[in-house]
C-alpha cells in the first residue's frame, strides 16, 4: 500500500476515532496502524463495521474499489459517503476528501450514462426524435431527474395518467388561441395601463388563518386581472378583452359552479420566483398562452423544465409540483386558463360537478377557491 492510495494514516485514524468517540480512539489507531503495515482492506472494512457512516472509511473503501477496476462498486461507496455528510461543520480535510468523492462519482455517472445511450443508439434510440416518454425514463435511471406524482391539495380522481406537460398535438381548440395572439397582446397593453388593474394573486380571507404562503401573500410580484374567476365571468374586465373572451370560444374550460373557469392575465414582475407548489384538484388542466415574455423566463413542472415562447401555448397538470421564474429585468404576463381533463369522460365530469355541487350546498356557502 503507497501512501498515495491510503493517504494519511493519521488523519484516517483521528476521524475514525473521531467518529467512534473517545472510547474508541485506541481502537480507530489500532485499525489504522494495520492498514500503515500492509492490511489497509481489512484495517477499513473493520471500521466501517463499527461505523457504517465514517466518511472517510467509506472514500477509502471506494478507492480501493476504483483501484480494483470495480466501478461499480466505487460509485456505490463514493455516494454513499456523499449522501452522508452533514450539511456544515465538515473539518478541511474531510471536506477535501468529499469534493474529491464527488468528482469520482461524476465522472463514473458520465461514463455510465455515455455508456448506455451508446448502447441504446446501436438499438435505434435517438434522445431527439425517439419516445419522449422513453427518453423520461432513462433520465430517471440515471438519476438525473426525480419521479414526480399527482398531489392534489383538495381532490384527487384516480386513474389519470401521471403527465407533466401534454402534447400540444392534443388540443386542436389551441389553435384559435395562438392565432388571436396579437390581439390578446392588444387588450392586455390596454389593461396594463391602468395602474390598478391587476391585484395579488395570492390573497389571505378575513374569516381563516393566514397561511404561510412562501411570500407570495398579497404579494404584487405575482399579480393577476381576471376574465373568469371561481366559475364567473367577471363583466367589467371581461368588457375590455372582448378579443380574448372569443378566442376562448372553443375551450373546454372546466365549467364548475363557484369553482372554475378561472381565466387571467398572470403577471410576474422582474427578478420573481413563484416558489414550488401544487394545484387543487386533478380533473382539469393548466394552459398557458404567453403574451410578454422577455429572455430569462422559465417554468418547472415535475422533472422538466421549459421556457414561455410568445405564441405558444401549452397544457400541464398543476398537481404535480411547479414552480416559475422571472430571472429577466422585465415583466412577464401570460394567458392562463383551465380546461377539463381530456380522460374524463361526459359522465365523469357530470359526477364532478355534481359533487362539488354537494359539498357546497352542504356548507351553505360558496367555497374559497383558487386556480
Amino acid at each position: 500500500m503507497t501512501d498515495a492510495s491510503m493517504g494519511n494514516s493519521a488523519e484516517y485514524a483521528n476521524a475514525g476515532a473521531e467518529a467512534l468517540g473517545r472510547g474508541e480512539a485506541a481502537r480507530a489507531r489500532s485499525l489504522f496502524s494495520q492498514a500503515a503495515t500492509g492490511d489497509a482492506v481489512h484495517a477499513v472494512e473493520r471500521l466501517l463495521a463499527a461505523e457504517p457512516r465514517n466518511l472517510l472509511a467509506l472514500i477509502q473503501r471506494a478507492d480501493f474499489f476504483a483501484a480494483a477496476g470495480d466501478a461499480r462498486s466505487a460509485s456505490a461507496f463514493y455516494r454513499m459517503a456523499l449522501r452522508s455528510a452533514p450539511q456544515s461543520g465538515v473539518p478541511h480535510e474531510t471536506a477535501k476528501e468529499l469534493a474529491r468523492a464527488r468528482q469520482a462519482s461524476d465522472r463514473y455517472a458520465a461514463d455510465y450514462r455515455s455508456y448506455l445511450l451508446r448502447s441504446l443508439a446501436d438499438r435505434g434510440f435517438d434522445e431527439r426524435r425517439s419516445s419522449p416518454r422513453f427518453a423520461q425514463s432513462v433520465e430517471i435511471v440515471l438519476g438525473r431527474k426525480q419521479i414526480f406524482l399527482q398531489q392534489p391539495k383538495y381532490y384527487y380522481f384516480p386513474g389519470l395518467p401521471q403527465i407533466q406537460f401534454y402534447e400540444r398535438d392534443q388540443f386542436a381548440w389551441l389553435d384559435d388561441v395562438e392565432t388571436a395572439t396579437d390581439d390578446v397582446r392588444a387588450e392586455l397593453m390596454g389593461v396594463l395601463g391602468d395602474p390598478g388593474a391587476f391585484a395579488p394573486y395570492v390573497t389571505g380571507h378575513a374569516n381563516r388563518p393566514h397561511k404561510e404562503q412562501m411570500g407570495m401573500l398579497n404579494n404584487p410580484a405575482w399579480s393577476a386581472f381576471y376574465l373568469w374567476k371561481n366559475g364567473e365571468v367577471v363583466p367589467e374586465n371581461a368588457a375590455r378583452c372582448p378579443k380574448t373572451m372569443h378566442a376562448l370560444r372553443n375551450v373546454p374550460l372546466a365549467r364548475v359552479r363557484n369553482r372554475s373557469p378561472s381565466v387571467l392575465f398572470s403577471l410576474l414582475r422582474p427578478g420573481t420566483h413563484i416558489p414550488p407548489h401544487n394545484g387543487l384538484v386533478n380533473t382539469r388542466l393548466i394552459c398557458h398562452l404567453p403574451i410578454i415574455v422577455p429572455p430569462g423566463c422559465r417554468f418547472r413542472v415535475g422533472n422538466e423544465e421549459r421556457e414561455w415562447v410568445t405564441g405558444k401555448a401549452w397544457a400541464f397538470d398543476d398537481t404535480i409540483e411547479h414552480e416559475a421564474w422571472n430571472d429577466s429585468p422585465e415583466t412577464r404576463v401570460i394567458l392562463l386558463f383551465d380546461v377539463w381533463r381530456p380522460e374524463l369522460s361526459d359522465d365523469e365530469r357530470k359526477l364532478v360537478i355534481a359533487l362539488f355541487e354537494a359539498i357546497d350546498a352542504h356548507s351553505g356557502k360558496k367555497p374559497e377557491w383558487e386556480i
